[in-house]
């Protein structure tokens, strides 16, 4: 109960000083971790968390869920926003190549590793995450254009991942080395069953809410309530299929999403927020997940190596390059490599991978899951600032 007073208090606080935090680039995301760490670190700790993620492994996937389901939804424009072909290049060039890169360095610094064990750590670190960064997508300074192509690309490309993590997961827990082949043979029937959920999921929703709102059967509230229910609908009836939930509720945002902008003003919120508690909770447990990691002396100067190349080279060279022989500026290239942090998406395919492997190969996933996520996390939401700064403020805002 303690817990929960000292939480919400942070919560409260936060509430009253944000704006002024928000212009030292200080995100929520980062008090919530520091938090964390600070009251669960030491002999005596004020808070003691005996994580065990084997019980509360739906869990974390229903939080992830609802924040899939709301990235696939709230895109201005349609699914991959109003600049369809950049984002694309984002998605089909850079995202592929950055995983590449991850895998290529994993396999330099982690040499002993088996190839699915690498190919699951370069699915972890890199699906985009705004929520450390998030000031980048809501200044004006910021040209708009920009602000759309980073918000489309980190909604859609954590979606994307799932189902690859999903693969690299079956090979990697995969017994006697099985082949890509076998792997798949596991892996596909579930995303299949994902898929299908999802769809069912979206599309009846989109017809009944559409049905109910031009008949003026729905209250206000009751459309928030609806909404928040459909990404655990779809979760929950893609795990009793044996499907897998986080895809299965991301699929029903893109097939929801034609639905949401023509749903009344606000009608997402509720989940919108719903998510975003949440997510900081598991935030604040993060923080007590590191002070475990340190303990167990499981980061090496390679996981830390390892975590920087994917934070910087391994995502800001793909964007530049598939940016390539666009309208873009090579500055604004390099800008949009750079707002690429990392968050809810990589912690929470580090803890299903920790629940799902053993041994040295846990450690190794979970050492570079809390490296990478706190080094995003401090550097993309301290940067940001000075990002936003390199631009003009707009002529109509009003003096600071």
């Amino acid at each position: 109960m303690l817990a929960i007073v000292v939480i919400t208090l942070i919560l409260l606080a936060w509430a009253l000083v944000s704006g002024r935090l928000a212009r030292l680039s200080v995100t929520m995301p980062l008090v919530m971790l520091a938090a964390g760490i600070v009251l669960t670190a030491g002999a005596s700790p004020v808070f003691i968390f005996d994580i065990e993620f084997e019980s509360a492994e739906h869990i974390v996937e229903a939080i992830l869920a609802i924040l899939l389901f709301v990235d696939a939804t709230e895109v201005p424009g349609g699914v991959f926003g109003r600049e369809r072909p950049l984002v694309l290049r984002l998605l089909l060039i850079a995202l592929p190549l950055s995983l590449v890169l991850a895998w290529v360095f994993g396999l330099a610094l982690f040499g002993g590793a088996g190839l699915w064990l690498l190919a699951v750590l370069a699915t972890v670190v890199m699906p985009v995450d705004l929520a450390p960064a998030v000031a980048f997508v809501r200044s004006r300074r910021v040209p708009e254009r920009l602000r759309n192509l980073v918000n489309v690309e980190s909604g859609l490309n954590d979606g994307i991942v799932a189902p690859i993590f999903l693969i690299a997961l079956a090979g990697a827990t995969a017994a006697g080395g099985e082949s890509l082949r076998d792997a798949a043979v596991d892996a596909v029937p579930s995303l299949l069953v994902a898929v299908v959920v999802g769809a069912v999921v979206g599309l009846v929703a989109r017809w009944l809410l559409g049905k109910a709102v031009d008949a003026g059967w729905a209250g206000a509230s009751a459309l928030r309530i609806g909404v928040l229910a459909l990404p655990l609908l779809a979760y929950a009836g893609a795990v009793a299929a044996h499907g897998n939930g986080f895809v299965a509720a991301f699929v029903a945002g893109v097939f929801f999403e034609p639905a949401a902008r023509k749903l009344p003003k606000g009608t997402l919120h509720l989940a919108e927020d719903v998510g975003e508690l949440l997510s900081l909770a598991l935030w604040f447990i993060f923080g007590a997940l590191v002070n475990q990691t340190l303990a167990r002396g499981a980061i090496t100067w390679q996981v830390v190596v390892y975590a920087v190349l994917t934070l910087t080279v391994a995502r800001v060279l793909p964007v530049v390059l598939a940016l390539h022989r666009t309208d873009i500026a090579l500055r604004d290239r390099f800008v949009v490599g750079w707002v690429g942090p990392r968050g809810i998406a990589t912690l929470v395919f580090g803890l299903l991978a920790l629940v799902e492997l053993h041994g040295p190969e846990a450690d190794l996933a979970l050492a570079v899951t809390v490296v990478t996520v706190v080094l995003s996390i401090v550097v993309h939401g301290l940067s940001t600032g000075w990002v936003i700064r390199r631009y003009p403020a707009p002529v109509d805002d009003p003096p600071a």
